[in-house]
C-alpha cells in the first residue's frame, strides 16, 4: 500500500490472510503477529480502535475494530482503502442496511396488515458491516444489543444516525432500548446493563432529523404491543429473550399458516406462541402450544386472548397451552392415546422450533442426537399424510447435518418424507457469503407418508 494511513498496524499470519481474502471478517488472537503504532504519529491502538490489517508480506487486507480481550482480536469493517470511518461512513452503512429491508420486505406484507418493516431486524452485525451490533425494530422502538468494544465506543455516533436515517424515510421511531445484558459481553470486558438509551442526536444528525433525545421519556414500562403477520403480541423488551421476539421466523410462520387450515396443530417449543397463533389465524381447527417455561405459556395464552384466538365463535376451546418438556411430552402422547385426545389430538400438523441444541462444534454430535430424537418422536405421532415443520437455529448445525438428522429420524420412524419447502431465516437477517456464521437457521416442511 503506497498511501500512508493514520491507523495502527496489525500484522497477521498467512492463514488469517487467506481467510480474510475469502471474505471472512475475523482475525483470531493466535493469528496476530504484531501490533504497531500508527505510521503517521506513532499512536498506539486502544481497545475498540480502528486498525489496519496487513499480511506478513505487507499486503493490506482491510481495516477493522480491535478487541483486546476477545479471542476474536479484530473484526474487519472495510476492505476499501478510501474509506474514512466518520459519520458519513456509518450513515452510508445504515442506509444500505435499511434499503435492503425495504427492498426485501417492503412489499411482502399480508393483505390488510402492517408493513413487514414495522417489526424487523435493522442491523445484523457482521452481515451489515457492524460487527457486534444487533438492532431490532418493534414498531416505534429500536432495541439494540452491543457485544464488542468497537461498537460500544461507536454507540454515540451510530444510535443518532439510526434515528436520522429512519426518520428521514418517514419511519416513526421514538426511542432506543438497550439490551446490553448478554453474558458474552464479559468476554470483551464490557459491563452488563439494560434500559432506555439516554443519549440524543448530535451534530449533523440533529440538524438533519430535527429530533430530540431518544430516551423513552413518557413510557412507564418496557412493554410494547407489536404486530407481525397481522397478529398482535404483548412484548416485554426488558425481560424477554434476546431483544424481545424471534423476528427471523417471520416468513416461516406464514408457511405454517398456509398448511394449518382445518388441521389439529401441535406447536412444540412454542415460546410466546407465534407459530401456534399463525396456525390459528390460518384456520386451524385446534392448536396446542407446548413449552417448558410456564411464563412463556402464560404469555402465549395472553397473546391468544389479545387476538381473539383462544376460543371459537361457539365458545369451544380453539387454543390450549401446556407447560412440559417436549422431549418427554411427545413420547408420552404416542404411548397414551387418551392423553393425546385430552391434549387436543390426534394432531396432523406438528411444528418443531427448538432452541439451539449446540452453540459450539464440540457438542454437534450431541445436538444431532437431539434433533434426531425430537423429529423421530414427531413423525411417530403423526398419521400418514400428516405434516411436519421442523428447524434448527444454530450455525454449527449446518443444513447438511440437520438434513442428516431428519433423514435418520424418518428411517427410524419407518416413514418417508415428501419435502414441501426448504427455507431459511427472513431476509432482514441476511446471509453474508464467506461468513457461514450468518447462516444459522434452516426450516423444512414435509408431508409424512
Amino acid at each position: 500500500m503506497k498511501q500512508v494511513r493514520p491507523y495502527p498496524r496489525l500484522t497477521v499470519t498467512r492463514k488469517a490472510a487467506r481467510s480474510l481474502r475469502r471474505g471472512h471478517p475475523w482475525v483470531f488472537e493466535g493469528e496476530v503477529l504484531a501490533l504497531e503504532g500508527a505510521p503517521t504519529d506513532g499512536r498506539v491502538a486502544a481497545n475498540g480502535d480502528v486498525v489496519d490489517v496487513f499480511e506478513e508480506n505487507g499486503t493490506w487486507q482491510g481495516a477493522g475494530l480491535l478487541s483486546e480481550n476477545s479471542k476474536i482480536r479484530v473484526r474487519i469493517v472495510s476492505r476499501n482503502a478510501n474509506d474514512r470511518f466518520d459519520e458519513a461512513f456509518w450513515r452510508r452503512r445504515i442506509a444500505w442496511a435499511w434499503e435492503l429491508r425495504k427492498t426485501a420486505m417492503g412489499g411482502r406484507n399480508l393483505p390488510g396488515t402492517e408493513p413487514d418493516t414495522n417489526c424487523c431486524r435493522v442491523i445484523f452485525s457482521e452481515a451489515d458491516g457492524f460487527p457486534g451490533l444487533v438492532v431490532d425494530r418493534y414498531e416505534d422502538v429500536l432495541v439494540a444489543q452491543v457485544g464488542t468494544w468497537g461498537m460500544e465506543r461507536l454507540r454515540p455516533t451510530i444510535y443518532p444516525l439510526l434515528l436520522d436515517v429512519l426518520r428521514a424515510d418517514g419511519q416513526e421511531v421514538s426511542a432506543i432500548y438497550e439490551r446490553a445484558d448478554s453474558p458474552a459481553r464479559r468476554h470483551e470486558g464490557l459491563d452488563l446493563h439494560k434500559g432506555w438509551w439516554q443519549g440524543s442526536p448530535a451534530g449533523a444528525g440533529e440538524k438533519d432529523a430535527g429530533a430530540g433525545a431518544a430516551t423513552g421519556a413518557g413510557r412507564d414500562s418496557s412493554r410494547v404491543i407489536v404486530r407481525e403477520n397481522g397478529i398482535a403480541y404483548d412484548l416485554d423488551l426488558e425481560n424477554s429473550q434476546k431483544t424481545g421476539f424471534f423476528l427471523d421466523q417471520k416468513y416461516n410462520r406464514r408457511a405454517v399458516r398456509e398448511l394449518a387450515r382445518g388441521r389439529r396443530v401441535l406447536d412444540c417449543f412454542s415460546h410466546v406462541g407465534p407459530f401456534g397463533l399463525n396456525a390459528a389465524m390460518g384456520g386451524a381447527e385446534f392448536v396446542r402450544c407446548v413449552d417448558v417455561s410456564q411464563t412463556a405459556c402464560d404469555l402465549a395464552r395472553e397473546n391468544a386472548r389479545l387476538n381473539g384466538l383462544e376460543l371459537a365463535e361457539d365458545g369451544t376451546l380453539r387454543m390450549g397451552f401446556t407447560c412440559a418438556n417436549v422431549l418427554e411430552y411427545l413420547p408420552l402422547l404416542r404411548a397414551d392415546r387418551g392423553r393425546a385426545r385430552e391434549e387436543g389430538g390426534p394432531f396432523d400438523l406438528i411444528v418443531l422450533d427448538p432452541p439451539a441444541f449446540t452453540k459450539s462444534r464440540s457438542t454437534v454430535d450431541h445436538a444431532l442426537k437431539g434433533y434426531r430424537e425430537i423429529n423421530q418422536a414427531a413423525m411417530q405421532l403423526l398419521p400418514r399424510g400428516g405434516y411436519l415443520a421442523t428447524c434448527s437455529c444454530s450455525h454449527f448445525m449446518t443444513t447438511e447435518l440437520l438434513s442428516q438428522a431428519i433423514a435418520e429420524a424418518a428411517h427410524n420412524a419407518n416413514v418417508q418424507l415428501k419435502q414441501i419447502e426448504q427455507r431459511q431465516q427472513a431476509p432482514d437477517h441476511p446471509i453474508l457469503w464467506g461468513v457461514p456464521e450468518t447462516h444459522y437457521l434452516d426450516f423444512f416442511t414435509f408431508q409424512v407418508v
